[in-house]
This record gives C-alpha cells, structure tokens and sequence, in this order.
C-alpha cells in the first residue's frame, strides 16, 4: 500500500522536523501563504484582506527574503490568472505559463533550504470555477478530474514543489497522484499534503477574493464536508492516510477545534495542520492577518 512509503515525509529537513516536533510553536511549524500572479513585477493589494498582496515572482523574491532571514520556513503557492484563458479543463493549471510553474525555480535558487509547498487545485483555472472536472449536466466527473489533479501535481513536482497539497475534496486524489509521483521516480522526492477534512464555510469568501476561484455558479456542497459532520470527516481522513498522504489537514481552524482534537487522537502518527482561513481573522480584526497555515503539534 502507499501508505507503507515513509521517504516521502522526510527529503527535507523541514519535514523532519515537522515529524520529531516540539512542545512549543517553532517557525518551523508555521507555513506562510502566497498569492502569485503572472506579471513577473506586479504588487496588488487584496481588498478583501487590507495588508495581503498577490505577488509576481520578482516582487514575491524582495518580500521573502527578510522573512526568511527571521526564520520563516515554509511557504504554500496558490497562483491566480487574469490573463491566461480559464477553460473546462482548466489547462493553464500546468502551463509553462502558469504563475506557481514560473516562480518555483526562482524560488529554490534564491532560498535553497525554504520548503515549498504547492495548492493543486482547478478552481482557479477552470472557466466554471468548480475543483474538478465536469460532466455535460453540470455534475462532477470524478474519474477524469483526479486524473488531471494528478498531472498538476506532477508538474509542481518537476517544476520543483517538495509538497503538492490538494485541496479539491475529490474521491481517490490521494493515490493518484502518488501513483503519478511514483511513476515519474519522485515518490521520495515530493509529499502530499492531503486537505483531508475540509468542511464548507462561509469563511472562505476572502480567499476566493483572492485567488479569483469562486464558482460561476452553483456551490461546493458536494464535495465539501458538511458543517458538523463529524463521521465525514474521520472517513475523509482516514482514506486519505490509506491512499498515501504524508501529513493531514483540519479546515477551518477555529469552528472545528473540536475535529482538530479527534483526528490527532485518532491518527497520532501523522502531522496535522490546521488552516486559519482568510474570513476567520477578517472578521476578528480591523487589519486582517491574512491566510495563515500551522502545524499542530
């Protein structure tokens, strides 16, 4: 089974870490969100989260280097496109145009120890706005959008990416991009970072803000587990792990405490993230915080 294969959750020092934790909050345990745009030297404010930019590679590099010289470890990718077209099968996901494809070389050659982490997901490229592919009536082609999830995955990976994070909710992307990592001999060399009990929120709004990913119609309520959903979300993880995932993730943070508490009782082994979505700190504080991602120890 893939989830018998270990080299996945250490390649990077980080990782390591991330799998001998301590008992206190490290830089190392907190993972820092980027919006990356395709004009190599744009700076845009976000105007749903006052003080959060997206950012083109050139700028991204200023930015980054003084929080990583005060210890800033990790980062997440999410690209987002104005000017590449969206489509049905959301073709610039993978492009050589793509964004988060440009930026991870430059990247790893400015900060060769920052780990680097990649959102694989088609809703911000595909013209429907939805996380998979799909079929003629409007439902979700399951089959065909793990397969193409997959073949994000790998281009992050050669590109450079030492996590892919799904974070679609689709049935069975786990396996198949670890089966596509496997096939392209980086089943060592890449993680995953499964999205693995994410529950629909109205949280969310800000970050679809952000990376221009709402859907043009209907909603996500298929695919993401419902508020409360308790047994749900123990099976989404729990399948997740028996696909291959290295580590885990709770999301929102905040109103599920409660599952954040249940899944690392239940799956001590594994790290766990949780994710304090973008509505979470835009409606406790005047000068949103932004999208913030932490380890749970």
């Amino acid at each position: 089974m893939q989830s018998t294969s270990l080299h996945s959750s250490l390649h990077h020092s980080v990782l390591r870490e991330w799998n001998s934790p301590a008992q206190h909050i490290s830089p190392a345990a907190l993972m820092l969100p980027l919006f990356i745009v395709e004009d190599d030297n744009k700076k845009e404010e976000i105007s749903s989260m006052p003080g959060v930019y997206r950012w083109g590679v050139n700028k991204l590099l200023e930015y980054l280097k003084p929080l990583v010289e005060r210890g800033l470890r990790s980062v997440l990718l999410f690209g987002v496109v104005s000017s590449l077209p969206k489509d049905d099968f959301g073709t610039n996901a993978d492009s050589a145009a793509n964004p988060v494809v440009k930026a991870l070389p430059a990247l790893t050659k400015a900060f060769p120890e920052l780990l680097i982490a990649c959102d694989v997901c088609l809703c911000p490229y595909t013209s429907h706005g939805h996380c998979g592919l799909l079929n003629a009536d409007g439902t979700l082609d399951n089959d065909r959008s793990i397969a193409r999830l997959a073949e994000i995955a790998l281009a992050y990976a050669l590109a450079g990416a030492h996590i892919v994070a799904p974070s679609d909710m689709m049935d069975g992307r786990i396996g198949s991009i670890k089966e596509a990592l496997r096939k392209a001999k980086l089943g060592s060399k890449a993680s995953v970072l499964s999205y693995a009990a994410k529950f629909c929120s109205s949280f969310y709004g800000p970050f679809r803000d952000a990376a221009k990913s709402a859907p043009s119609f209907g909603d996500r309520k298929c695919y993401q587990l419902p508020p409360g959903s308790r047994g749900l979300a123990k099976r989404a993880v729990e399948r997740d792990i028996a696909e291959g995932a290295d580590f885990i993730m709770v999301k929102p943070g905040l109103p599920y405490l409660d599952i954040l508490y249940e899944t690392k009782t239940n799956f001590p082994s594994y790290p766990l993230f949780v994710y304090q979505v973008s509505g979470e700190p835009s409606r406790k504080a005047s000068r949103p915080l932004g999208e913030q991602v932490q380890t749970a120890l």
